[in-house]
């Protein structure tokens, strides 16, 4: 830290400015044959912000070791899991074959790029979702008539229900269904992973859809957010920063994982050819919905070099960024003083005890241990 710090400090008063730590960033943020990317203004000064904790334009050495150890050292070094997402036969050949729906994908075309993925890039943890049915689930067009349909729902009738309609059953929980034909039935053929998919033996496996009454097209969590599973847990206690996700469907179940992952804090990227949908409207606005949310949709012949830490993009710094501004306490006259998850006096401390779990550490930037 200290030999980075005296190299970018070169007017060394033992502080980084605007300027110098835009160098920083310059040297930071490059693809895997040393070429730097082009370093957005704004997004630098965002970046300088979050990290000067004062707000005085002046970068300290305090402040700077935080930036190092949990900013640059997670950038040179990215702990990366692999999700594949319903990679399933019942989506591919099975009773919901994508192949089926309007888009006419083949989900089959993912078994091999994915393979390919396990078999060069050296992720730290590689995670398997699957769709795990009772025979009552709530999304079968099937099981319409086992359920009372609320008095809001447009249809009315339900044996007038048909697969991809939108029932609104009376619950409890009240709830907005897409019908899909009965898949991925628990311990079926339909809900195992395609023969072909290599599995590794230290794979994580994540059941989800196990309740009959909630739907779930997210690994994280079901469709109402009242259970989850505990992908997330897993990937926390891996220290897990950077997640790369594939699978079926796109516009479905991988958009629903990936939009948690983004909203959880994960460094998210989309491996577009690694997945298949059901709609090319609507595969096309998950992919712009990743990007908005501060992830990226890209090709997997990309994915092994920012694995290894060598190529190094702007806008996943960003996003961590972002998520280290959570464990900050800010002085007022720093914009970024409104985040504050407390009151707090002039010099950024806090104006009253935290709970002992939110205790800051001995560095007065962390609100978090």
């Amino acid at each position: 830290m200290e030999a980075c710090f005296k190299a970018f400090d070169k007017d060394e008063d033992n502080n980084l400015n605007i300027s110098e730590f835009s160098s920083l960033l310059k040297a930071l943020f490059r693809n895997d044959k040393g070429k730097p990317y082009s370093v957005d203004e704004q997004m630098c000064n965002d970046i300088f912000n979050i990290f000067n904790r004062q707000g005085d334009g002046s970068m300290n050495k305090e402040e700077f070791a935080f930036c190092w150890n949990n900013w640059v050292k997670k950038i040179v070094r990215p702990k990366s899991a692999l999700l594949i997402v319903d990679v399933q036969n019942d989506f591919i050949s099975g009773s919901l074959s994508i192949a089926e729906c309007p888009a006419g994908e083949n989900g089959e075309e993912v078994v091999a790029p994915i393979n390919k993925l396990i078999d060069t890039v050296p992720f730290d943890m590689i995670c398997y979702s699957l769709d795990w049915h009772p025979l009552d689930h709530i999304s079968f067009v099937e099981n319409v008539h086992t359920r009372k349909l609320a008095s809001d729902s447009k249809i009315k009738d339900p044996n007038k229900a048909s697969v991809r309609e939108v029932v609104i059953f009376e619950g409890p929980p009240k709830t907005e269904q897409i019908l899909w034909p009965a898949h991925c039935v628990q311990e079926s053929w339909g809900s195992e992973l395609h023969k072909d998919l290599k599995v590794p033996e230290n794979a994580i496996i994540i059941h989800k859809g196990c309740n009959p009454d909630l739907d779930s097209y997210s690994a994280f969590f079901d469709n109402k957010k009242l259970g989850h599973t505990k992908l997330e847990e897993i990937l926390r206690n891996a220290n897990i920063q950077d997640l790369y996700i594939c699978g079926i469907a796109t516009d479905v179940c991988v958009a629903s994982t990936s939009k948690d992952a983004m909203d959880l804090g994960f460094r998210t990227i989309l491996m577009e050819d690694c997945s298949r949908g059901i709609d090319n409207d609507n595969i096309q606005q998950t992919f712009s919905n990743v990007k908005t949310g501060r992830g990226m949709v890209l090709h997997s012949s990309l994915v092994k070099p920012m694995v290894q830490g060598r190529d190094r993009r702007l806008e996943l710094g960003y996003q961590l960024a972002i998520e280290c501004r959570k464990k900050i306490l800010y002085c007022p006259k720093n914009k970024n003083s409104k985040f504050n998850s407390v009151p707090v006096d002039d010099m950024g401390r806090p104006l009253k005890p935290l709970p002992s779990k939110e205790q800051p550490s001995n560095n007065p930037i962390e609100t978090t241990a």
